[in-house]
């Protein structure tokens, strides 16, 4: 059970001060709050022996005021240092989570779905910082506040009627124990299981124009009804656990105070203890409810805070597959590009999606990469990238340095890159573009949407350069989520700018456009452009055609239409489908 706590061990570490300062003043408080009953007991057995002045009970009165407001300052400060302390490990540990997620590779969130890592992030976090808070506040009254009050009941009031009164004790020690194991595991599977629907939300979020489109509302919608039940179901079976916790000790509480007044009772006939002890103990004895529901209360939280931090830590403990190199050769800028004999498998591929690739890239020449779908032209570029570990075979040089000696910050730096699957983010049109240079000014984003062809489009929309996007750019057309992605990398002036299929959704007088200004701005440095329409690369100076991970045809536009292979045959077709259309 308290595995948890020692996991927990480098926060505790860290933030020590805080955390004995609030301890020491719930200790203090705890033994403070066991005097009142003591005035009252001593207040009682004045009254009845007619000893009680009006001094003494001016003297008992203003001491019980005292303490009460001794204690009120005291709870206020550990309340604010132990629950700000908790508030403070969510914040901590969510951003080690996000700072994790940004190292992560293709491959890791390949094994871990959007749904599964946002319920980490949030539900598991609240029960990690529950434990650092409440768990550690339930932990103080469960033992020590239990017992310094058995301690008082044992010593100042009679030994035997204390003995006597704990008799239930042992049974609720092992009920709780039982509860708390069966807690964990429903506790797990009610986690699990909420990582799933949000996962299932997600995707009907996101593809809810592919729902409508295919009518198929209602059967998402009992999808969705079917897993929230499981849901439901599997934190009802944990509710009703809880609910157990404090029954039980209704129970047992009620067997004590049975056993307390009875022999207490038994005790005051003897002349052991007076009547005013009687009242005391009876007032300590209903002190001890709380302790005793805290005892049970810290078993559920010690194990909903273990299971989650098992689940977050199974996250944090993953590894990027591509790191920085202990010892990063300084490369100022790439002149020279280098794919030497490059084959390369993805992790989960049971065979090559690269094989013999041999091209030399100068700075300043642009280079076109076409092929059918699936040749491998996406996973070509991604070898700049550094997604994915290095290569099987061969070796990818910038400068004659292998790519995994350069640091990878550098290399990233170099690159503006347009992916197939264009992300917006939630924010404006120009907040989209200034992400890929923030110190980009006015003048520089007119500039950029000249080249892009976005200035008619920009003029359309509701608030210009101020219009929300939306979530994903859902509000912008496909035609314009591409030229604002390619907007956001040409706004940076990359030295390598890498557009993968980033003018399929434009027509053909606008990538014609964007394709001038492209030749004519970046002439100095390295434009990679892949593409299914031959139409964007006749002007590159190089031109490979893929096929199976192969390069099959290489060399200029006019070079392979002499060839007559696959692009002469392939522009043909694209020349004839355009004069149709």
């Amino acid at each position: 059970m308290f595995s948890v706590m020692r996991k927990l061990s480098w926060y505790f570490k860290e933030q020590w001060l805080r955390y004995t300062l609030a301890i020491i003043a719930i200790i203090v408080s705890s033994v403070l709050f066991t005097i009142p009953p003591m005035i009252a007991g001593d207040v009682i057995d004045g009254i009845q022996s007619n000893q009680l002045t009006q001094a003494s009970l001016m003297k008992s009165v203003w001491l019980f005021v005292a303490l009460m407001v001794i204690i009120y300052v005291l709870s206020f400060f550990w309340g604010h240092a132990l629950f700000g302390r908790a508030i403070l490990l969510e914040r901590k540990m969510r951003s080690r989570l996000m700072n994790h997620f940004m190292k992560m590779t293709p491959s890791f969130y390949s094994r871990y779905r959007t749904g599964d890592l946002m319920a980490r992030s949030t539900n598991d976090l609240r029960a990690v910082g529950a434990t650092a808070g409440f768990g550690i506040l339930t932990l103080i009254d469960s033992t020590v506040f239990m017992a310094f009050i058995i301690g008082i009941m044992f010593i100042i009031i009679d030994w035997k009627l204390t003995l006597a009164t704990l008799l239930p004790l042992p049974i609720m020690a092992y009920i709780v124990q039982k509860y708390g194991a069966k807690i964990h595991l429903r506790f797990m599977e009610a986690q699990t299981l909420f990582s799933e629907l949000n996962n299932n939300t997600l995707e009907s979020i996101q593809g809810v124009r592919v729902i409508r489109a295919f009518v198929q509302e209602k059967s998402d919608e009992q999808r969705f009804n079917d897993k929230a039940e499981e849901v439901f179901q599997k934190n009802i079976a944990v509710a009703r656990l809880d609910a157990l916790f404090e029954p039980t000790i209704k129970i047992l509480v009620g067997v004590s105070y049975t056993i307390g007044l009875g022999y207490g009772a038994y005790l005051i006939i003897q002349g052991d203890i007076t009547m005013g002890q009687l009242v005391a103990f009876n007032v300590y004895l209903g002190m001890l409810i709380w302790p005793m529901f805290a005892m049970g209360e810290l078993i559920n939280v010690m194990q909903r805070g273990n299971a989650s931090l098992d689940r977050i830590d199974n996250v944090l403990r993953q590894k990027a597959d591509v790191k920085n190199p202990e010892q990063p050769i300084d490369v100022v800028r790439p002149d020279n590009i280098t794919f030497q004999d490059i084959t390369f498998e993805y992790p989960t591929a049971t065979m090559p999606s690269l094989q013999q690739i041999n091209l030399d890239i100068k700075r300043g020449e642009t280079i076109g990469v076409v092929g059918l779908t699936g040749a491998g032209k996406t996973t070509l570029v991604k070898q700049l990238l550094k997604e994915y570990p290095a290569a099987d075979k061969g070796e990818l040089r910038i400068n004659q340095v292998p790519i995994e000696r350069i640091a990878l910050e550098k290399t990233r730096q170099w690159i503006g890159y347009v992916p197939q699957d264009h992300i917006l983010f939630s924010k404006t049109v120009k907040e989209n573009i200034l992400f890929g240079n923030p110190q980009a000014t006015d003048a520089d984003i007119q500039q950029i949407l000249e080249k892009t062809a976005l200035q008619s489009d920009i003029e359309n929309l509701p608030d210009g350069l101020n219009t929300m996007v939306g979530e994903s750019g859902v509000t912008l057309s496909g035609g314009q989520k591409q030229r604002v992605s390619l907007a956001r990398a040409l706004i940076r002036d990359p030295e390598i700018l890498i557009l993968d299929d980033s003018l399929s959704a434009v027509d053909g007088k606008t990538e014609a456009n964007i394709i001038d200004h492209l030749k004519q701005e970046r002439t100095n440095k390295t434009t990679i452009i892949v593409a299914h329409r031959l139409s964007a690369v006749t002007h590159a100076d190089q031109i490979i055609v893929l096929e199976n991970g192969e390069i099959t045809e290489h060399g200029g536009h006019q070079q392979l239409m002499q060839e007559r292979g696959w692009y002469y045959h392939q522009f043909l077709i694209q020349q004839m489908e355009e004069g149709e259309n």
